[in-house]
């Protein structure tokens, strides 16, 4: 009489979530901490947001470089603080411009202060943090100006105009992530490895169990021999979980997560060099820039106009 075993259940590996929407909105007040308001919403998480989709990325720096192609420069700002600034501004919807004053009261340069680390108090109180924790820098009262993109809970910070599609460009993250795990498991979507026939000895159980493991990670799609004499024909089974090939829907995931974000950029996909999966293609694309030019970038071009007021002279251009 053979002696039963207990069933044994084991896995290689859990994924591991990279972001969580929780890290960047929380969609509450500014939260005031006896110094500064707090933005309604994560900064680092919206920067980290930046890499984690190649479209939600690329759109915004093709603004960004669209509209600082549309400033020559000027003494009291460079094309590389604009672009720093429109930057800013279309990251978190708030762009912080320092106004340095000579001795005589007249403004010497508009200079940008890092939105991620820059924040409003009370009375023309300003600080820009510490990446390190320590003490923060005031700056002048009155001497530090936002842009803006209007929020209707609130007055103090500006919100970008894509949190819309967060979702959209997270899931797309995580269907990159699962793909590139699948590959690199080798095992696909896994499978249980049913074993009844009593044949088989607690050694040759371990030594099964520890060429499976060596079947996964680098060098894998490694062929396993097993030889089970007296074995019964059932007696060894693979079960799928799930064909992932069939059912995780990457292609489409990443087509509707990919037309939700170029929609809430309002950039025309034929100007981030997406290949058309149509025989008619895009249309136009000198048309198709010439339109996003007019109807975006334009309109983001005036928001930058506040500058003039601060500099007492033209420093973006109104005439276009």
């Amino acid at each position: 009489m053979t002696s039963s075993l207990p069933v044994e259940a084991f896995t290689f590996g859990d994924p591991v979530p990279v972001l969580d929407g929780r890290d960047i909105v929380s969609l509450l007040e500014t939260t005031w901490t006896g110094q500064w308001y707090e933005p309604p919403v994560s900064y680092h998480g919206l920067a980290k947001l930046l890499d984690a989709s190649p479209h939600h990325g690329s759109a915004i720096r093709l603004k960004a470089r669209l509209l600082a192609s549309l400033f020559p420069g000027h003494p009291l700002l460079s094309q590389a603080d604009f672009r720093a600034i429109a930057l800013d501004y279309l990251v978190f919807g708030t762009a912080a411009v320092e106004v340095v004053p000579s001795r005589l009261g007249r403004v010497m340069a508009l200079r940008r202060s890092p939105a991620l680390w820059t924040r409003v108090g009370r009375d023309g109180a300003a600080f820009f943090l510490s990446a390190d924790g320590g003490q923060a820098h005031a700056f002048r009262p009155g001497t530090l100006r936002l842009i803006t993109e209007p929020d209707v809970r609130q007055e103090i910070y500006g919100l970008p105009t894509y949190l819309a599609a967060i979702q959209s460009i997270l899931l797309a993250e995580n269907a990159t992530l699962f793909r590139r795990r699948y590959y690199i498991n080798g095992s696909h979507a896994g499978y249980i490895l049913y074993l009844t026939d009593a044949a088989h000895t607690p050694e040759d159980i371990d030594r099964l169990r520890e060429a499976l493991k060596n079947a996964k990670g680098p060098g894998n799609f490694r062929n396993l021999f097993m030889y089970a004499p007296n074995g019964k024909p059932d007696g060894l089974k693979v079960i799928p979980v799930a064909d992932a090939m069939a059912k995780d829907e990457f292609v489409g995931i990443k087509t509707v997560t990919r037309d939700d974000t170029l929609a809430v950029h309002r950039v025309p996909p034929q100007l981030l060099g997406i290949v058309p999966s149509n025989a008619g293609g895009f249309g136009d694309i000198s048309k198709a820039r010439e339109t996003f030019i007019d109807n975006e970038i334009k309109p983001l071009f005036a928001d930058f106009q506040a500058l003039n007021e601060w500099a007492g002279v033209e420093v973006i251009s109104t005439t276009l």
